[in-house]
C-alpha cells in the first residue's frame, strides 16, 4: 500500500473557556515546554477538549466523509489539517497542496474582485499564472458570476460567495480538497453541480474530505466516513456501517415489540397498542433476512369506544428518515375490544437497507389517537447475485416488475 497522503497522529486540540493566553510567564514557558516535548496540557475545569487522541490515515485518491453532531469537533479537525489553527498536541502530516472550503470566502480577500482573488487563491496554492489562467474561464463558467467577476467579493451574497469558492478549490488542482458545511449556503442545484464535481475530482484521483450533515450526500460520494464524537473518534470504517452507528448509536434491530401492561403501552384511554411484530415469511434468522423475503407486519390493538371509525396507517422510514411508504388500512366501525392487523410486503420489493416503522392509529380519517414513531426497526439484507453486479442497488425500493423483450426484425442487422 502506498504512503498515506493524510496522516494523523494522536491529535489533540484544547481550549481555555474564558481565557485568552496563560495568566504568567512560568505558565507560558510551561505550556511551552510541555507542546515541545508533545504532550497535552494538563486538564482542567476551564479548559475545553474539541478533539482528544484523534488518529487516522487517508491513502490518496479516497473520499472520506466526516460526520458527527455539532459540536463534535469536525469544524476543528479540518481548521488543523488546513493548517488554520495548531494543536495542541499529537500531529497532522498532509503530503500534497491543500484546497480548503471551510466558511463562505475562506482565502478570499473582500477589497479584491473574484478575478484578483482567484489568482490569488492559484497562487497560493502553488500555481503559475499560465496554469490559472489555464482554468480560469472554466471556474467562472461553473460559479455563473461571470457579470461580476470584477466586482469585489465583499459585494457578493453569500451564495456568490460560496459558488466562486467551490469553483476555485475544485478546479485548481490540489492533491487535497477539504469541503465543509458550507455548501448548504448555496440552493439545491448548485449542491447537485458541487457534488457531481466532487464526483468527478474523486475520480480523477485526487483526495477528498467532506463534512456534511447530509448524509445521503455523504453516502452517495465517500467509499469511507469517520464519525466524531465529543472530539474522539468514535468510529471509522465503510460509510453505511458509520452513517448507522451516527444515526441510531448502535442501536439494534427490533422485529416484536409487546405491551402485556396497559398502563405502559403507547396509547391513551380510547386506544393503545398491544403487541407489533415484524414477520419474515421466509423463516430466515432475523439478523440476516433477505430482500426476496415476504414480509408481514402484525398489529394487535385495544379499542375502548364502541363502533370508533379507525384505520391504522404504515409508515416505512429508512435509517435517513426518508420515507419509503406509507400505507392504511380502510376505515371501518370497530367493536369495543382487542384487534389484530395485517399488513403484507411483498419479497424483492424493498433495498437492502435498515427500516424503522411508524405506526399510526386514525379517528373518521382525520383524528390522529396514536402515533408511535420507531415502535419497530429492522434490517434486509442482499443474499443473491444479481448476475456480475455485487454492488448495492440505488433507490428507496427495487422491485422486481415483469420485462418482455420481443424480436421486432432481422432487416437492419442483415442490411
Amino acid at each position: 500500500m502506498s504512503r498515506p497522503i493524510i496522516e494523523v497522529s494522536n491529535l489533540s486540540k484544547v481550549y481555555r473557556l474564558g481565557e485568552v493566553g496563560a495568566s504568567s510567564l512560568r505558565e507560558e514557558f510551561s505550556e511551552f515546554w510541555l507542546r515541545l516535548r508533545g504532550q497535552a496540557t494538563p486538564p482542567s475545569e476551564s479548559e475545553f477538549w474539541a478533539l482528544h487522541d484523534v488518529s487516522f490515515t487517508v491513502q490518496p485518491g479516497e473520499v472520506v466523509g466526516i460526520i458527527g453532531r455539532n459540536g463534535a469537533g469536525k469544524s476543528t479537525l479540518l481548521k488543523i489539517l488546513s493548517r488554520i489553527t495548531e494543536p495542541t498536541s499529537g500531529r497532522a502530516v498532509m503530503r500534497g497542496r491543500v484546497a480548503s472550503l471551510l466558511e463562505v470566502g475562506t482565502g478570499f480577500h473582500p477589497d479584491l474582485s473574484g478575478r484578483d482573488n482567484i489568482f490569488l487563491n492559484g497562487a497560493i496554492l502553488g500555481m503559475t499564472r499560465a496554469e490559472i489562467r489555464g482554468k480560469f474561464d472554466e471556474i467562472v463558467a461553473f460559479a455563473e458570476v461571470d457579470k461580476f467577476i470584477d466586482t469585489p467579493v465583499k459585494r457578493y451574497s453569500s451564495g456568490m460567495y460560496v459558488r466562486l469558492a467551490f469553483a476555485v478549490a475544485a478546479h485548481l488542482e490540489p492533491e487535497i480538497l477539504i469541503v465543509d458545511e458550507v455548501l448548504s449556503v448555496g440552493d439545491a442545484s448548485f449542491q447537485r453541480k458541487c457534488l457531481g464535481k466532487m464526483g468527478t475530482v474523486a475520480k480523477g484521483g485526487r483526495t477528498i474530505l467532506f463534512v456534511s450533515h447530509n448524509l445521503a450526500a455523504v453516502k452517495s460520494l465517500c467509499t469511507r466516513a469517520i464519525l466524531l464524537n465529543s472530539g474522539r473518534l468514535a468510529i471509522e470504517g465503510k460509510t453505511d456501517a458509520v452513517a448507522r452507528e451516527y444515526l441510531h448509536g448502535g442501536e439494534k434491530t427490533i422485529w416484536e415489540a409487546s405491551w402485556p401492561d396497559r398502563r405502559t403501552a403507547p396509547g391513551n384511554e380510547s386506544v393503545w397498542l398491544q403487541r407489533v411484530s415484524v414477520v419474515p415469511e421466509s423463516g430466515d434468522d432475523p439478523a440476516h433476512v433477505s430482500i426476496a423475503s415476504p414480509l408481514k407486519i402484525m398489529i394487535e390493538f385495544a379499542n375502548s369506544v364502541p363502533g370508533a371509525v379507525l384505520n391504522l396507517s404504515l409508515v416505512l422510514n429508512t435509517e435517513e428518515d426518508l420515507c419509503v411508504l406509507n400505507t392504511c388500512s380502510a376505515a371501518r366501525a370497530t367493536p369495543k375490544g382487542s384487534h389484530q392487523a395485517e399488513c403484507r410486503i411483498p419479497g424483492n420489493f424493498l433495498n437492502d437497507e435498515s427500516y424503522s416503522l411508524r405506526l399510526l392509529i386514525v379517528q373518521d380519517t382525520s383524528r390522529v389517537l396514536l402515533d408511535v414513531d420507531r415502535v419497530l426497526t429492522f434490517e434486509l439484507h442482499e443474499t443473491g447475485r444479481q448476475g456480475n453486479w455485487f454492488g448495492k442497488w440505488v433507490g428507496v425500493v427495487r422491485p422486481e416488475f415483469p420485462w418482455t423483450t420481443r424480436l421486432m426484425d432481422t432487416a437492419t442487422i442483415n442490411s
